[in-house]
């Protein structure tokens, strides 16, 4: 079994537009397009993902249950991928809270 490395791109300096939209889902959004439906897109891409991961865990975990599962580590790598994309998930949306109330203080 293979797993694919994790790559981000920079996004600061030239072409740094570019790198956002390579980010965007494959699937298509209809109405508005701009900065703020594109990070909805990417959201809720992020969202998809982390829902895939807990279901496949989820699955393994039935399987490894019931003795179906021959191989115990495949559930184990889903389970630790599935746990570490939640606490990323958390981590960041605590950021983005902080972010926000951060904002609210300020004085206009």
């Amino acid at each position: 079994m293979e797993i694919s490395p994790l790559t981000f791109p920079s996004l600061s300096g030239a072409g740094a537009a570019s790198d956002v939209s390579s980010l965007a889902p494959s699937t298509a959004v209809s109405g508005p397009t701009g900065p703020d439906t594109e990070f909805g897109s990417l959201v809720l891409d992020g969202l998809d993902r982390l829902e895939g991961l807990t279901d496949k865990a989820d699955s393994l975990a039935v399987q490894a249950a019931t003795g179906k599962l021959e191989n115990i580590h495949d559930y184990t790598i889903a389970a630790s991928e599935a746990s570490v994309a939640s606490q990323m998930t958390v981590a960041l949306r605590n950021r983005a809270v902080e972010a926000f109330n951060e904002i609210m203080r300020m004085q206009v």
